[in-house]
């Protein structure tokens, strides 16, 4: 049995969710409350989710469950299988988790501030705006960040971009908010149809 411990509104979650999805892999989820992190806890020894229980073999942080999840359930696959596009796969990765996260969360540190510092939150956001481009321009010719087939750029990508498209209104999630508020679609209609098609796919629930 493949269990996965996940909280509401996750995107770390939903990252791995999309990503046992696109490999049929049935899961039991065990969805806890940010007030009572025991469940996850117990079982990983730490209080963040996504954590995967493949029949006692734990394994937490998202990266770390898709490259579990490739290397178990190779097919199909999230990683390309050339030597030198799966460096630059892991360079991306790398990269959106060490990188693009930088400004969102600095901008969600710096409003939680009793007089945030508005000009560098405009410097801030101004950075997130111009990233997008970047993904506009990967999107040229291909269906996704990687190439034609869905892979596991799109799993890490996705669960943030989206918010340029909006927010749920139960969705109150002060980074969130951020994500919504920091980045536009205007101008970028290949991102804005790749947002689409990747909200399009199932999610393991």
């Amino acid at each position: 049995m493949v269990r996965l411990y996940r909280a509401l509104w996750s995107t770390n979650v939903e990252r791995v969710a999309l990503a046992l999805a696109h490999k049929d892999i049935a899961v039991e989820s065990v969805v806890i409350e940010y007030s009572d992190r025991s469940p996850v806890e117990a079982v990983s020894g730490q209080g963040l989710v996504p954590v995967l229980d493949d029949d006692g073999h734990v394994v937490n942080d998202s990266h770390a469950i898709l490259r579990y999840l490739e290397q178990r359930w190779p097919d199909p696959p999230l990683f390309p299988a050339e030597r030198a596009r799966r460096a630059e796969m892991d360079v991306f990765l790398d990269w959106f988790d060490q990188a693009w996260k930088g400004p969102p969360n600095e901008i969600e540190a710096e409003l939680a501030k009793p007089a945030p510092d508005r000009p560098r939150i405009a410097a801030l956001s101004a950075v997130m705006d111009a990233r997008l481009d970047l993904f506009e321009r990967m999107l040229d010719g291909r269906e996704h960040l990687f190439g034609q087939a869905f892979s596991a750029a799109d799993c890490v990508a996705f669960p943030f971009l989206k918010y340029a498209r909006g927010r749920e209104a139960a969705d109150a999630e002060a980074f969130h908010v951020v994500l919504e508020e920091h980045q536009s679609l205007a101008g970028r209609a290949r991102l804005a149809a790749w947002i689409e098609r990747v909200d399009a796919r199932p999610r393991a629930y």
